[in-house]
């Protein structure tokens, strides 16, 4: 079975990769897409919360269709419905198609989200190592890749519909052609690869275990949505930037956040989860407080440098440790600690604006900075237990599944 686990790892990876084009493409071009169908700036803050939220409800309804249905379905059909109604959003003209894609669009991702997740927990139980992090790393090569193509749009003042129908093309076959290996827990594949038992859909997931790693998620995104929403604004306004040296943190961010997942994995085997988390949480507070007392713009850049290397790893060890600890419920928990992603991402944006007019964005930077030193009081619910898979942090590596000849 190792080969159904390898095409599976690479399947999901490549769903990974697709939503962080077809995001990326989404959030860089808003000023596009507000020009397009005419929303005031007094308008745009509701259409832009109505996404997160309905991808929490989404991630909500996933939770309840993962009882009769595999995640991998929901997966297979959940990223198609991202791709078309982010074709609907450059294509229409109306206000009314505009919010009727980007309800579709804001559904379809909490779905989409949830069920990725979903599938890379059970293939991580299948391996028996840490394999999370490497998904994560497709998408924020994907968000690299959408950020570069929405560039090119603008700079080629491309119609949205043109500027997002390559992308849909290429991405939207591949994608259902890849469905087609999907692993999950309830999937024969897996379980007989690994000898695992299916989960029991009767298992409770217990709130109070649950709450330290929703905590983690939300403190992790509303660091993320600090740097992209403020980080070009900050380093131009507060740090005296110029305009086009404003547009770099972000970038820097991303390519720092793809480093770091793509070796992530290595250290959660070498270190365990718990250190790993640690060290990324006091080196993201590290680089807010480098942000924070920067005296200039390219110190700046050091600091949002260092946020990408620590905030990397937090969210993809939080729906691991999810998985570790519901062994017989994931999917619920996973679903559930989704819908955090979501409230940090709401949080994030408004907090750091209403603090920086009221105070300054200078003394805003340490509001996100404390939160992430939270995770450290939290960092002991990412042990691995003995009784969940494996002892100390990995299964043995004389019991890796999935290491082949190419060593996957």
């Amino acid at each position: 079975m190792t080969e159904v686990l390898r095409r599976g790892r690479g399947s999901l990876a490549f769903s990974f990769f697709a939503q962080g084009v077809a995001f990326a493409l989404l959030v860089t071009r808003i000023p596009a897409i507000q020009d397009r169908y005419g929303v005031s700036d007094a308008l745009l803050p509701v259409f832009l919360a109505a996404v997160p939220v309905l991808a929490g409800v989404g991630s909500v309804v996933t939770e309840r269709l993962v009882r009769s249905v595999r995640p991998s379905r929901v997966l297979r059909w959940s990223q198609p419905v991202v791709l078309l109604s982010l074709l609907g959003v450059g294509a229409g003209d109306r206000m009314a198609v505009l919010a009727l894609a980007l309800a579709a669009f804001g559904l379809a991702v909490g779905a989409l989200d949830a069920s990725m997740n979903m599938l890379g927990v059970s293939l991580q139980r299948a391996y028996g190592r840490s394999i999370m992090l490497g998904f994560h790393a497709a998408y924020s090569l994907g968000g690299i890749l959408g950020a570069s193509l929405a560039w090119l749009g603008a700079r080629e003042d491309l119609a949205l519909w043109v500027s997002y129908l390559p992308a849909v093309a290429v991405l939207l076959p591949a994608a259902l052609v890849g469905s087609r290996w999907y692993v999950d827990a309830k999937g024969a594949g897996a379980e007989q690869a690994v000898g695992a038992a299916p989960e029991r859909r009767d298992a409770g997931v217990g709130f109070t275990m649950l709450l330290p790693l929703c905590l983690v998620m939300t403190f992790a995104y509303i660091g993320d949505s600090t740097v992209s929403n403020w980080s070009a604004k900050y380093l131009q306004d507060v740090l005296g930037s110029s305009e086009q040296l404003a547009t770099v943190p972000y970038n820097v961010y991303m390519v720092t956040t793809l480093v770091g997942r793509a070796v992530g994995d290595f250290g959660v085997r070498r270190l365990g989860a718990v250190a790993v988390v640690r060290g990324g949480a006091v080196v993201a507070a590290g680089g807010f407080a480098v942000v924070a007392t920067a005296p200039g713009a390219w110190a700046g850049m050091l600091g949002f440098t260092l946020l990408g290397l620590g905030l990397c790893v937090l969210v993809p060890q939080t729906f691991a440790a999810a998985g570790r600890l519901f062994p017989g419920a994931s999917d619920a928990a996973i679903a559930r600690l989704n819908v955090f992603n979501y409230v940090g991402f709401l949080i994030g944006s408004p907090l750091v604006g209403a603090l920086g007019e009221a105070w300054s964005y200078r003394g805003a930077m340490l509001v996100p900075m404390v939160l992430v030193l939270v995770t450290l009081v939290y960092a002991t619910s990412f042990e691995a237990r003995a009784d969940r898979y494996g002892g100390g942090h990995e299964r043995p590596r004389t019991t890796d599944v999935g290491r082949g000849s190419n060593g996957l």
